[in-house]
């Protein structure tokens, strides 16, 4: 394992994320990096080209943020680092839980790295997950909005949508099961929660070179308010209305515009090809 003194890592801040406060927390880190007379650099307005030069690499933001880095520098061979700098951030929960920043530093600067999945949406990539019908209404409503912080402007959106939404009818193919017909949403999960505590893919491992397909049915507007808590704390999983298996590939289809997200971020299509690549880039956690 490199010693300390060895280091030199470059921190990526997003200064849009977590409105502002990403910022901070970059100079709080570097700060205390400079304290242990950690060799550094901080990017906030221009990331590098590459990389060669460092020897670990801290993002500072949200699960938008990683998902931009992870679609920017496709092929990364450096150890990474999430800092919890974003609205969501639930990556960073997957990774480190409720650890306090000093805690999440000894970490960064002493364990291991260790691999990680990440999924190929088409020509993108994600780490945590897509989200497709219901999901992506709800992303397209929050895009371009000022967002409070964790789950709350989602949980707002989500009551806001959960009455008008109307389930899209789709064609889901896999080698482990086919499926067709009118779905109020369907998520492709690396890791166990999104939206900033919905635990969507409570058994999922970002590690184990699978992704979780959660997919559940056309419901009234009663059973969507019924269920909606428990799907939150992630107790879904053996209801009547909900498929769960895992796959390593699968591929959707809709005659009607899909709208999705990949970790948060809002895309349409007409028809996704989704993919698992194993141990594609490594943390530190």
């Amino acid at each position: 394992m490199q010693s300390l003194r060895e280091k030199n890592i470059a921190i990526l801040c997003n200064a849009l994320a977590g409105s502002g406060s990403a910022v901070l927390l970059a100079e709080n880190i570097g700060t205390r990096l400079s304290d242990k007379n950690i060799r550094h650099t901080q990017f906030k307005d221009t990331w590098p080209g590459d990389f060669s030069l460092y020897t670990d690499i801290f993002i500072v933001g949200g699960d938008g943020t990683l998902n931009y880095f992870i679609n920017r520098y496709p092929v990364t061979n450096l150890p990474l680092v999430i800092f919890k700098g974003g609205t969501g951030n639930d990556v960073h929960w997957l990774l480190y839980g409720n650890s306090t920043l000093d805690e999440q530093l000894e970490t960064a600067l002493n364990s291991s790295p260790k691999p990680l999945d990440i999924g190929k949406c088409n020509d993108h990539y994600f780490i945590n997950g897509v989200g497709i019908g219901f999901e992506g209404e709800v992303a397209k409503a929050l895009t371009g909005k000022k967002k409070l912080p964790g789950k709350t402007s989602f949980l707002i959106t989500i009551l806001k949508k959960i009455v008008t939404y109307r389930s899209k009818s789709y064609t889901i193919q896999s080698d482990e099961r086919s499926l067709s017909g009118r779905r109020l949403l369907v998520d492709i999960s690396n890791g166990r929660r999104a939206g900033g505590g919905f635990h969507i893919a409570p058994e999922a491992r970002a590690d184990d070179g699978l992704l979780d397909v959660i997919i559940a049915d056309a419901l009234t507007t009663f059973q969507r308010l019924r269920y909606l808590p428990v799907i939150e704390k992630g107790k879904h999983l053996h209801l009547s209305f909900i498929h769960h298996f895992r796959t390593r590939k699968i591929n959707i289809e809709s005659d009607e515009p899909l709208q999705y997200h990949l970790d948060g971020e809002y895309f349409v299509g007409k028809r996704l090809n989704i993919e698992i690549i194993p141990a594609a880039v490594t943390f530190r956690y």
